[in-house]
């Protein structure tokens, strides 16, 4: 297998996680390709479809897409749109633009996963100021606001009083941002992150906060968890319905049962691998090595 190249495209490629998978490719012998998604053209009526300087990514054995990252419309549009380009020249891409282009947005996750019998909390995405206060009432005066497009906790804000809430509304309407409104879910100051890899939860944890935000970007704290068999099958079936092989699945531990909140389709796992004995990294290039068609 000393012949196999795998790409690895990412925003930085020498953040932790693109080094742990850097470091799991050259143990197999395999060449790490890694590549920034700001270096990428693509070309239109030439033999040469998408590259990076010298480099033809139709050449690579598969292509492990890592966070896209904060951009313009027309950037991001572009990155999800040379993915697709790969994918249908015949490069194994994980995960699948499709796949991605799901996950980034909030709205399509949730609303896909109530309509196929996963249970989320109850959400309004509107543009209008007087439907989202209407929500503000009818979700009980305590709401999580978040960007409809967004990680890591950042820009998530809650609101419980009404005054307060209508200035952020009509502040995100001015700036033509969706209000993107969800019932607030008392779960303590923990919530659940489970990592699949094709159709098994390969690690699991607790991220521990001292307030309701539970990013570990945020300063929450990973506990180790073993989850059980329910959890687990609520894991890989809400990362199937998504499209996804490898995910980030944030589940919520409510008074009245389990809540899927998201579904990340480039998950880092710095703090999940604190608390585990399983190489996430090795998991991930078996899995994709498992899934090159040469």
């Amino acid at each position: 297998m000393s012949d196999m190249r795998i790409g690895l495209l990412t925003r930085n490629v020498d953040a932790w996680c693109s080094q742990q998978l850097s470091e799991a490719m050259t143990k197999r012998g395999i060449e790490p390709v890694p590549l920034r998604f700001q270096q990428l053209s693509a070309w239109v009526g030439f033999k040469r479809k998408v590259g990076s300087g010298s480099i033809n990514l139709e050449e690579l054995d598969a292509l492990i897409v890592r966070p896209i990252g904060p951009g313009s419309l027309d950037e991001c549009l572009l990155r999800i749109d040379l993915l697709h380009s790969l994918s249908r020249a015949g490069l194994t891409v994980i995960n699948h633009p499709s796949a991605i282009e799901r996950c980034i947005d909030k709205y399509y996750t949730l609303s896909y996963l109530e309509e196929c019998g996963v249970k989320v909390p109850r959400t309004v995405v509107t543009e209008s100021v007087e439907e989202a206060l209407e929500a503000f009432r009818e979700l009980g005066g305590d709401v999580v606001c978040k960007p409809l497009f967004g990680s890591r906790g950042i820009g998530v804000t809650r609101l419980m009083d009404y005054e307060v809430a209508s200035r952020v509304f009509r502040t995100l309407a001015f700036v033509h941002h969706v209000i993107y409104l969800q019932e607030f879910i008392p779960h303590g100051t923990r919530d659940i992150r489970a990592f699949v890899v094709g159709d098994r939860v390969v690690a699991s944890m607790y991220r521990e906060a001292t307030g309701w935000k539970t990013n570990v970007s945020q300063g929450a704290r990973p506990i180790p968890l073993k989850l059980d068999r329910s959890l687990e099958d609520l894991a890989v079936r809400a990362t199937s319905l998504m499209g996804c092989e490898i995910a980030g699945v944030d589940i919520l531990e409510g008074k009245d049962g389990y809540y899927v909140t998201e579904i990340n389709s480039q998950p880092g796992w710095r703090g999940l691998q604190s608390v585990t004995k399983v190489k996430i990294a090795d998991v991930i290039i078996d899995y994709v090595v498992s899934k090159v068609k040469r």
